[in-house]
């Protein structure tokens, strides 16, 4: 790993932290605080940035790169997207590392020390370091809220999918037979106008 020292709160370092989607809403005040607790580190391929079960303070930005999320040595996740938050549980919670990170290829990250705020005595800092935490849970809400707007389109379309596929499909009717063609009419078929016919009476003889 190669890291940088602290950064400097200046108009460049800034104009990069506003490229990142989930700090691009943030006044430039409350990036210049985050900037000074701030590192760039860079990592070469297959190298560990995140030990599972780790106590560790550090957030991370994904900057460019990809990066591989490993649970109990079973890869449950990657991250390539710039800006990409990751080790934010361990902040949000307070409990150890959940999982491991590992880079896949030659990776960047903005690195933020959450504890450099504990740090903080007098009151002008503990004020700074009330508004460093504010902007951090600020950071994971907007982030976190996105994520789960993302996650509700995907389930939404894995539905609508999942319908298509389950559509019964149609079932062609049988083709009608033709009608057999009217043929004559039996001999014996009498005019519906036709007299009743009443057989004949047979006479028995005395004797």
């Amino acid at each position: 790993m190669i890291e940088s020292k602290y950064l400097k709160e200046n108009i460049e370092n800034i104009q990069r932290l506003m490229s990142i989607q989930a700090l691009k809403h943030f006044e430039t005040r409350n990036l210049g605080k985050l900037l000074r607790l701030s590192k760039i580190r860079q990592y070469a391929d297959g190298e560990q940035i995140i030990q599972e079960g780790d106590m560790d303070p550090w957030l991370y930005f994904l900057l460019s790169g990809k990066i591989r999320i490993v649970k109990e040595g079973e890869e449950i996740g990657t991250l390539s997207k710039k800006g990409e938050i990751f080790g934010e549980m361990r902040i949000i919670d307070d409990q150890s590392r959940s999982a491991s990170v590992f880079a896949v290829g030659d990776t960047v990250c903005l690195a933020v020390d959450t504890s450099a705020g504990k740090r903080m005595d007098s009151t002008d800092e503990k004020e700074a370091r009330l508004d460093f935490l504010l902007l951090l849970y600020r950071i994971f809400s907007e982030y976190i809220s996105a994520r789960l707007r993302l996650t509700n389109e995907e389930l939404v379309k894995a539905k609508r999918e999942a319908k298509k596929g389950s559509a019964p499909q149609a079932v062609a009717k049988p083709k009608a037979a033709d009608p057999k063609p009217a043929g004559p009419a039996p001999a014996e078929a009498k005019r519906p106008d036709a007299a009743p016919t009443t057989p004949p009476k047979r006479y028995i003889e005395k004797v």
